[in-house]
């Protein structure tokens, strides 16, 4: 990313930063919008089995 010029050095260190993380952060973001959503999908397809006898 050292080709990125007349933006400063900021843009080229987030960009390095970001190269040397990896994907931990997106992976994370998304195993926990799956679980969120897995508890909801459940919720909502249960909720119809509840009885009020």
């Amino acid at each position: 990313m050292e080709h990125i010029r007349g933006h400063g050095p900021w843009l080229a260190g987030a960009a390095t930063a970001a190269q040397e993380q990896g994907a931990g952060n997106l992976l994370r973001v998304v195993l926990i919008v799956m679980v969120v959503g897995c508890v909801l999908a459940a919720w909502f397809l249960l909720r119809g089995y509840k009885r009020d006898d």
